[in-house]
């Protein structure tokens, strides 16, 4: 079942963030990789008074590999090497119960260790410390990981990108998303951010060989092609203050 609110419309223009800001930070190279799923198959994995967003009757699984880069408080310098570092997760596509679109992160790796701590400690997400590696040769990009814990869990994707543009419904679906819901300390929290629309390519996988999937429950998706795949340079992403997810969003002046 869908929440009671009616879910915010889908835009590429980010609601104005509220203040303080927290964090910024850009991704680059940034592949997605998506599996159309039935919602009530990823419920399960949902934090409370959250559920699955939902297009045209499904919701979608997402593999991200991406480069992090400049990683730093709202005002002031990046953080110098720990603000900058590979990672890939594993997601989900959500609402909650006053209609903010989001996403819920089932893993989420990354090679810096002391990055994976604060993360996990401060915001309670999923983070693990894995080895990692990323390649560029010309419109070829190449990422593999490997985690340290639970497993060793390995995932290898190589993609070719496109020259061609792709912007429709479902791309905007996917990509146009201004927070994040979590479960930490016992409560369901909604993490706000903003950023430019993404600049989405096609993309053509070359190679996809994926242990991530399984390591979260959902190891059968791997087993079968992506039903979508797009690449992105980058954006650049500014993080707000943390609200509980059963807050409506507050208004307030826009990240720039």
């Amino acid at each position: 079942m869908r929440p009671p609110a009616t879910p915010e419309p889908v835009s590429v223009d980010a609601p104005a963030l509220p203040r303080p800001h927290l964090l910024r930070q850009r991704w680059r190279d940034v592949t997605f990789l998506h599996w159309a799923v039935r919602p009530d198959e990823v419920t399960r994995f949902l934090p409370p008074g959250v559920e699955p967003d939902v297009l045209d009757g499904q919701t979608y699984v997402g593999l991200v590999p991406f480069r992090m880069s400049g990683t730093g408080f709202a005002h002031g310098p990046a953080i110098p090497w720990v603000g900058s570092f590979l990672e890939t997760n594993v997601r989900l596509y959500s609402v909650d119960a006053t209609g903010r679109r989001g996403v819920v992160f089932l893993s989420l790796d990354a090679e810096r260790a002391v990055a994976v701590a604060a993360a996990r400690s401060v915001f309670g997400l999923p983070y693990r410390w894995a080895w990692m590696r990323f390649v560029a040769d010309g419109d070829i990009r190449g990422y593999a990981t490997r985690t340290q814990w639970q497993g060793a869990a390995r995932s290898r994707i190589i993609v070719r990108a496109g020259a061609e543009t792709v912007d429709g419904p479902l791309e905007r679906f996917l990509t146009a998303r201004w927070g994040l819901h979590v479960a930490h300390l016992g409560r369901t929290w909604y993490l706000p951010n903003a950023h430019e629309a993404w600049p989405l390519r096609t993309a053509q996988v070359l190679e996809l060989d994926d242990g991530l999937l399984a390591a979260v429950g959902l190891g059968a998706l791997a087993r079968r092609p992506p039903d979508h795949v797009a690449f992105s340079d980058g954006a650049s992403v500014t993080f707000g203050m943390p609200a509980l997810a059963t807050t409506p969003r507050r208004h307030g002046r826009s990240a720039e």
